[in-house]
């Protein structure tokens, strides 16, 4: 049964993201993938390889200093770059640029299955919907995770290209889509986190992000959301969806969790002592 986007009348109005859209008429039903990256060498190639059935791949770089660019052109994919402000803001700036009728996001850690392959062929040619939800079957530390609330993960990552825009937030924004969303089953491999430094170093990054966020609209910092938040996300995890069934890397990645919830909290009081969000991970105040 299909979702319909309008009914969500608590999100954000989506109009600025369509602002500069080019008027490029899309290819009837052909598909762009696209994939946002900076620094991701290791992970480039295998992702665009299990993209390269589509009509268009195209990496959108933040001025990476490895060799992700050259491994991208290496693989016939189109590689543009632009200048990182946050998530959102990237993705919409190249969504109008896809020549195709239907966009695809994938992050370089994502991998396509040759079951979502044809799900999304067939989507694509039933034109039934204008944006699916793909559920996604995520590895955290080389070890897929079944429980913990991520089983039930089904982010919308396909929707026409004219009809979807990311709502213009820096972290954990939503797509906004101008029509019907359907569900696709088949799975999106994601491989996420491959070590600890990596976790922590994404963990500092989006902490701060979100806690930005939350400053910049005026939520105030309380102590007891410092105290109680974090536990309340482990038992949630741990406990209600079942992560403990996920042996120790169930019990570590809900440990995590709420490790990540008390850093936001503890720089959203940071910044309002200071009275400002500061220098973002993106480069911007």
């Amino acid at each position: 049964m299909g979702e319909t986007a309008r009914e969500h009348d608590r999100r954000p109005d989506p109009r600025p993201a369509w602002d500069g859209v080019r008027c490029v008429p899309a290819r009837p039903g052909k598909l762009t993938v696209i994939i946002p990256a900076k620094n991701e060498e290791h992970n480039i190639r295998e992702c665009i390889e299990t993209a390269a059935w589509a009509d268009e791949v195209i990496v959108c770089d933040s001025f990476s200093t490895d060799r992700t660019c050259e491994i991208a052109a290496g693989c016939a994919a189109s590689v543009v770059q632009h200048e990182y402000v946050h998530s959102a803001a990237q993705k919409n700036w190249i969504i109008p640029q896809a020549s195709c009728e239907w966009v695809m996001i994938l992050d370089a850690d994502e991998r396509i299955t040759p079951e979502l392959r044809a799900a999304v062929e067939s989507a694509i040619n039933s034109g039934k919907h204008d944006g699916y939800r793909v559920r996604r079957r995520t590895t955290f530390l080389a070890r897929p995770i079944h429980h913990c609330g991520w089983e039930r993960d089904y982010p919308l990552r396909l929707f026409r290209r004219d009809r979807g825009r990311y709502e213009d937030r820096a972290v954990h924004a939503a797509v906004i889509v101008d029509g019907e969303v359907g569900r696709i089953h088949a799975p999106l491999t994601h491989h996420t986190d491959r070590n600890l430094k990596n976790y922590f170093e994404k963990l500092d990054r989006y902490s701060s992000l979100a806690a930005a966020d939350l400053f910049n609209r005026g939520v105030r910092f309380r102590w007891w959301k410092l105290l109680l938040k974090p536990p309340a996300r482990f038992l949630k995890m741990y406990v209600w969806k079942l992560g403990f069934l996920d042996s120790f890397h169930g019990f570590l990645l809900c440990g995590l969790s709420a490790v990540a919830i008390f850093a936001r909290y503890a720089k959203l009081w940071e910044m309002w002592r200071n009275g400002s969000a500061g220098e973002l991970p993106g480069g911007r105040p």
